[in-house]
């Protein structure tokens, strides 16, 4: 969301369970595709119950649409898009790496198309967010 959405958009991400650091798959593939990975870290959402203004909140994981989420300040939009954990594929590193690229171009596509939708000063609304995810998979 930082690279792709520049000025317009600043992405921040949390979890639920954190498990205490980033996955080494993720930072190779994310230095490989020339993204700053200098102030990632595994963290709770809570880190964020007093966070700057948010517009939206997007969950990811397939099994964090059930999850109960805190109430964020502001009442931002919220959608889910799911896609299955590249951290839980199991094979030699070449199949792991693939699963997770495979997680980042489908994030990147529906990154570029929220990106698109207010490009023209559109109003995106929570359905419109979710209907990202239907039209991109």
């Amino acid at each position: 969301m930082n690279k792709i959405g520049k000025d317009k958009f600043r992405g921040f991400s949390a979890g639920s369970s954190p498990v205490g650091f980033v996955n080494p798959m993720s930072i190779s593939l994310l230095e490989s595709l020339g993204h700053d990975v200098s102030g990632l870290s595994s963290k709770s959402w809570d880190k964020y119950a007093s966070a700057p203004h948010m517009d939206f909140i997007i969950t990811v994981c397939d099994n964090a649409a059930g999850e109960a989420c805190p109430v964020w300040p502001g009442k931002p939009i919220s959608a889910h898009w799911g896609v299955a954990d590249p951290s839980l594929v199991a094979g030699s590193n070449e199949v792991k790496y693939q699963a997770f690229l495979d997680t980042y171009l489908v994030f990147e596509k529906r990154i570029k198309k929220l990106i698109s939708l207010t490009d023209n000063d559109n109003i995106v609304t929570s359905d419109i967010l979710q209907n990202i995810t239907i039209a991109m998979r």
